[in-house]
């Protein structure tokens, strides 16, 4: 069994901002599955399952709001017994172009709360994850930044990448994370 986690803020204010990609990714994920998000308040997230290449397969959005996204993550864990190296976690990086892709075994959060506290609640960085760039902006403007809406532009680039979302997780599924690394890491849209 496999956890896929986009990370975002629900509510419909934030539901095409930058700090959104991981929602942007998992919701065309459920498009391509011809399957809906369903609230599971108990597991503080929304979320569907599927079987994808043969691998029974549960896709969150935690409802919790960025900053405390490990919360919903732990519960959904615990919940259906899932190993730590069968979770995916999708979300945005600032480091990064927009539209580039870098996926790591593990690391450090990079200053990103909501992969920082999944790491803390899960208490471990061997978290397998999907960096979707979003580009930098001044410091002083990080949160207006994040939470800002792609200019047209990079709204193209972004659904350039989360159209390649069930390709992605077939591949995290049926191959080695090293081959699903080198498939994915660096593409550019």
């Amino acid at each position: 069994m496999k956890l896929i986690v986009g990370l975002g803020n629900p509510g419909l204010k934030y539901k095409k901002t930058r700090h959104n990609v991981g929602f942007m990714f998992t919701n065309e994920l459920a498009k391509d599955c011809s399957e809906k998000f369903q609230l599971k308040k108990d597991l503080k997230c929304m979320m569907f399952e599927k079987t994808i290449a043969n691998e029974k397969v549960i896709v969150i959005q935690p409802q919790t709001y960025m900053n405390l996204s490990g919360e919903s993550v732990l519960a959904v864990k615990n919940y259906y017994d899932i190993n730590i190296d069968d979770i995916l976690v999708i979300y945005d990086d600032m480091d990064l172009p927009v539209g580039k892709v870098r996926i790591r075994p593990n690391g450090s959060s990079g200053g990103h709360r909501g992969i920082q506290n999944i790491m803390d609640l899960l208490k471990t960085k061997d978290i397998k994850r999907v960096r979707i760039g979003i580009s930098s902006c001044d410091k002083d403007d990080v949160v207006d930044y994040v939470l800002g809406k792609f200019n047209k532009d990079d709204e193209i680039a972004i659904s350039l990448v989360t159209s390649k979302a069930k390709e992605m997780v077939e591949s995290f599924i049926n191959e080695t994370f090293e081959n699903f690394m080198n498939r994915y890491n660096g593409w550019m849209y």
